[in-house]
This record gives C-alpha cells, sequence and structure tokens, in this order.
C-alpha cells in the first residue's frame, strides 16, 4: 500500500526565491542586475576586456551594446522565474557606495535525483586577486544548500587559469577530474579541470 501511495505522491514544491533576493557578506553583496546596472556593466566589461576574453566563449561584435545587456536580462529573470538558473551581479558594499565589480550565476540547477548545480562567475580586472570572488563563491554556495537544498555544486575551469583554482579552493571544492576540449572558450576548444562540492552535511 505505500508502494502504491508513493506513485501519486507528489514531488516536494521547488523553492521560488524572489527575484530581489540578497546574498549579503562581509564586503560584497549579490543580487540580480537591473536595468540601470548597464553602465556600469558596460563600463567594467569594456575596462577589462584582455582580463576577461581569455576565459570566456568570444565575445560576440555588439558584447557591450545595451540590447546585448537587455537579452541577458531577460534570459536571467526567465531563468530565474522557471527555477533553472540564478545571476546576481557582485556589489563591494564596504565603500561609500556600492561599486560593481562581477558577476555570478547558479546554473543548470536540477531538483529530482540531481538535485545539484553549476557556478560560474566573472570579476573585473581592478577588483581581481582581492578575495573578493571568494567570498561571493560562499554566499552563492550557502544560497544553493542552504536557500535550494541541493546537495552538489559544480564548477570547472581552464588548468592554467591559476586564480579560479585558488577560488574554487578557498571555496571548498575539490577537483575531481580533467575533460579535455571542453568548452569553446574565447574561439577555441579548451582543456578543463571539473570541481565539485558537496552539501557539508552530506
Amino acid at each position: 500500500m505505500d508502494f502504491i501511495a508513493s506513485l501519486f505522491r507528489l514531488p516536494p514544491k521547488r523553492p521560488q526565491p524572489p527575484l530581489d533576493t540578497q546574498l549579503i557578506g562581509a564586503r560584497v553583496t549579490l543580487r540580480m542586475a537591473e536595468s540601470e546596472d548597464w553602465r556600469a556593466w558596460h563600463a567594467l566589461r569594456d575596462l577589462s576586456r584582455d582580463h576577461l576574453t581569455p576565459w570566456e566563449p568570444e565575445w560576440p561584435p555588439h558584447a557591450l551594446s545595451y540590447g546585448f545587456y537587455c537579452s541577458l536580462l531577460r534570459r536571467h529573470w526567465r531563468e530565474w522565474q522557471s527555477g533553472k538558473a540564478y545571476a546576481f551581479v557582485i556589489l563591494l558594499h564596504d565603500a561609500p557606495r556600492p561599486v560593481f565589480v562581477g558577476g555570478i550565476t547558479l546554473s543548470d540547477v536540477q531538483f529530482a535525483n540531481a538535485q545539484k548545480g553549476t557556478i560560474g562567475y566573472w570579476i573585473g580586472k581592478p577588483y581581481a586577486g582581492q578575495g573578493l570572488m571568494t567570498e561571493a563563491v560562499g554566499l552563492i554556495s550557502d544560497f544553493a544548500f542552504n536557500h535550494l537544498g541541493l546537495q552538489r555544486l559544480e564548477a570547472s575551469c581552464m588548468p592554467k587559469n591559476e586564480a579560479s583554482k585558488t577560488v574554487l579552493l578557498r571555496a571548498g571544492f575539490e577537483q575531481e577530474g580533467y575533460a579535455k576540449a571542453y568548452l569553446q572558450i574565447n574561439g577555441k576548444r579548451e582543456d578543463h579541470l571539473l570541481w565539485g562540492r558537496n552539501t557539508p552535511t552530506a
């Protein structure tokens, strides 16, 4: 009888974090991007182009345009509302006024048996190497484990990306594998290190 009942049991209700969710740490705040962020986003991405392009998919010709930015926002809103991904901007708040420093996303969110998500991030050149991304990864990991109820997080980075490896190690991730020609980065298939972190209570 218990088996028959289990066939008709509804799956657990997925968490639905509000669009105005903020994750606040000692130095940084994470929140969803807004249309008003475009100028700061554009300025930082433009300033950091040489710093970012070796580690990202190839930028399209209109990568810094307002139209491209708005298309990103629309996609992020849809994914957030569907529970597939949660994209945040990173703001440095221990300054006279909040400063836009980068972005971080929890994507490919899966519930049911997988209960996992994938973390990706970028930080502007002037703010690299200051521990800000380590704090941001810690905040989004807490969000994934304690608010969404996920059991596992994954991430990847190129073997020569020492800064990203340091961030993941400091945030509690372990290197679990090596994938050849894993992703198309800046116009070329690149090998990646695969990282994982399980919930502290697993």
